[in-house]
């Protein structure tokens, strides 16, 4: 076990892809089993790993997302935003956060939300004359929104590797989602006091009423997607589909934005990211499947249970184990490889698994945020042309706010799952 982690830590430490060293780490694993069939079964469990009709999902939300982004969607959320609370101390920062909690409905993923946001509003408060280091964070630490607000692709992923409803945890995201969009907005209140944003004029009841009719037909796209699931019409599959048609009709039809000069690039992007999840589901499979062999899963569960039997002290001890992971893991690699380790000890504990999930998917989340694998962060600094080194410091506020729910989420779990039984008549 020691050797197969060494090779894990130099692999990773070499600069190789996650997705490699994972496969690398569970080849080596299997290797060390002195069994030769193993090896001649390694490409049929990435094979069933992919082979998986509820992974079918994550491409065709990445392609609504990228269908919505060129078809002006997000646009007219923003506009529509701004005319409403843009005319406060700290409107255009409000704002921000409102339009990151539409990107997550309508995104689910926090890279295309930070370079969305980096794109739209980071120079409209540069021009409000915000902060630099403010506003890039802000940016930052509300792109998180976006796997955690339904839908996402982390809970699809955790879904799979738990066996759960992953219309369950789609309603499970909701409460937690808007508790940090709310978690910011009082971090703005209390930075706002402080600093002499400048203040926008009020926009015209015509200005309000014209930006709401631009931005309804976009509220179609959370609607279906949600409303087609607690109805029973679609999967979740099918209504990330049903969301990508919708987006063309509105990008083509409505807003008139996308054009056929966009496509290669929307599928070329599509395309790009959905492989390097597969590619990672497939390849920590490996990895997955010869600790299952080896029972360490269970030997980690034993060790923790030795620690404490208190499911209280377990959790803390889990968060911590995460939110180091987290800063040196990949997201979706995390899930697939820890979900496994831990469920035999949430079993025993009697934590309910829909609240774990989101526990977990929310820790590793706020990874996204934190050096040294913190790719919303990386991803804004990139966009908005800033040095990341300004930004490493002064994000940690921001994590502080979403560190503060991850312990409210953890310690009230009918935060999470009351949403999921009324929906679903639990």
């Amino acid at each position: 076990m020691t050797l197969v982690a060494l090779v894990f830590v130099i692999s990773l430490a070499a600069g190789l892809p996650i997705a490699f060293a994972l496969g690398l780490t569970g080849t080596v694993q299997a290797l060390l089993m002195d069994n030769p069939n193993l090896l001649v079964m390694l490409p049929q469990r990435m094979f069933a790993a992919a082979d998986n009709f509820s992974l079918m999902a994550i491409p065709l939300f990445v392609l609504a997302g990228e269908l919505m982004g060129f078809g002006g969607i997000t646009e007219a959320l923003a506009n529509m935003s701004r005319s409403v609370i843009g005319h406060i101390r700290g409107g255009l920062a409000y704002v921000t956060v409102v339009v990151g909690v539409f990107l997550g409905a309508l995104l689910g993923s926090a890279n295309a939300a930070a370079a969305l946001l980096g794109k739209v509003m980071y120079p409209e408060m540069r021009k409000d004359d915000y902060d630099e280091v403010f506003s890039n964070c802000l940016v930052a630490a509300t792109s998180i929104l976006g796997p955690i607000i339904p839908p996402s692709m982390v809970f699809i992923v955790y879904g799979v590797a738990a066996n759960l409803s992953i219309g369950e945890l789609f309603f499970a995201g909701i409460a937690p989602g808007l508790l940090l969009a709310a978690g910011y907005m009082a971090l703005i209140v209390w930075l706002g006091k402080r600093s002499q944003w400048t203040i926008r004029p009020r926009a015209q009841m015509k200005e309000v009423t014209s930006s709401f009719l631009k931005a309804a037909p976009s509220l179609l796209v959370p609607i279906i997607i949600l409303g087609g699931i607690l109805g029973g019409v679609t999967t979740p599959t099918e209504s990330a589909a049903a969301a990508s048609v919708v987006a063309v009709i509105l990008g083509t039809v409505v807003y008139r934005k996308l054009k056929w000069s966009h496509v290669p690039k929307i599928l070329e992007s599509t395309g790009v990211v959905s492989a390097s999840i597969m590619i990672i589901v497939a390849m920590a499979n490996i990895l997955g499947w010869t600790m299952a062999l080896e029972q360490i899963p269970q030997d980690i569960a034993n060790a923790l249970l030795s620690l404490t039997s208190n499911k209280y002290m377990a959790l803390l001890l889990i968060n911590l184990l995460l939110l180091f992971v987290g800063m040196v893991m990949e997201t979706i690699a995390a899930i697939i490889i820890l979900v496994p380790v831990f469920l035999p000890v949430i079993d025993t504990l009697g934590i309910d698994p829909l609240h774990f999930g989101m526990v977990v998917s929310f820790n590793l989340v706020v990874g996204l945020l934190t050096p040294p694998v913190g790719v919303a962060l990386f991803t804004t600094s990139i966009v908005t042309e800033t040095p990341l080194q300004k930004l490493v410091k002064p994000i940690w506020l921001w994590v502080g706010v979403a560190m503060a729910v991850l312990l409210i989420i953890t310690y009230v779990p009918d935060i999470v799952t009351f949403l999921p039984r009324w929906a679903f008549d639990k």
